[in-house]
């Protein structure tokens, strides 16, 4: 366990979507990408270099190192496989056997890299004492996240719940989702990721303000500052938002 326990439902950013929850006696690390800084190819139609950005990191991606922290763990969490939230990195230092949840779509990938305790999510599954629900996402707008898909979130009950929204801009199912489940702590994934052509694929201040005014619950955005067409930056974010974590790589957050 990451925690002591204190906390019935607590986390851990590591980079970029790379999380660690700590929801009653289990840890899930969601969305692993563990290539180390500069050793993937830069996103190349993205729209600009953004302020908090150097030429230099804007070259190769990701643009900060891995921090040094415990990924101890006893399940594994994909939202979807672009290679932001799965990388070779990620599929060569796994075990083989860790019980890994995943959209039903990715299954069949997971199992030809090797992996021998895939579990497709296709509504809802239990792990020790954990309801994980399956939730719909929208990895932009149009014919861009028709072309993005499919991807999705999932939301974790145990004594308190957590949603994990994934890929997806703020639309309907989102807020939903949020009704249905009504959740304690929500992770949302910001930086307005963004190409040349359409507009944003992930969370920008508009899309998590509304959020912030759907719900209750804690929310904290990650996503930020590690892929070069990630352009909102955290100082931006939380200049623009109330109420809102935005927590640096490494940093550790709880309800």
């Amino acid at each position: 366990m990451t925690f002591s326990g204190y906390y019935s439902a607590s986390g851990q950013l590591i980079r970029n979507a790379t999380v660690l929850l700590d929801i009653d006696d289990a840890t899930f690390l969601v969305d692993p990408m563990f290539t180390p800084q500069n050793e993937m190819p830069t996103v190349t139609d993205s729209p600009g270099v953004p302020e908090f950005l150097t030429t230099e990191n804007q070259k190769r991606n990701p643009l900060v190192p891995f921090p040094n922290v415990d990924l101890s763990d006893d399940a594994v969490v994909v939202t979807h496989r672009h290679p932001d939230h799965w990388d070779e990195a990620a599929r060569e230092e796994l075990d083989a056997d860790v019980p890994l949840f995943c959209q039903p779509e990715d299954a069949d990938e997971f199992t030809d890299e090797g992996f021998t305790d895939v579990r497709p999510v296709n509504d809802e599954m239990t792990f020790d004492g954990i309801t994980i629900h399956r939730t719909p996402g929208q990895h932009g707008h149009g014919e861009l996240a028709e072309g993005m898909a499919p991807v999705s979130g999932f939301v974790f009950e145990g004594e308190q719940t957590v949603y994990v929204a994934g890929d997806t801009i703020w639309y309907e199912p989102v807020e939903k989702t949020l009704d249905e489940f009504g959740p304690d702590l929500v992770v949302l994934n910001g930086g307005e990721a963004q190409f040349d052509q359409g507009e944003p694929i992930t969370m920008g201040v508009e899309d998590i303000t509304a959020v912030r005014e759907a719900t209750d619950a804690e929310i904290v955005v990650v996503h930020m500052e590690a892929i070069n067409h990630c352009l909102l930056s955290r100082e931006e974010l939380r200049a623009e938002t109330e109420d809102v974590h935005v927590p640096e790589d490494g940093e550790q957050f709880s309800l």
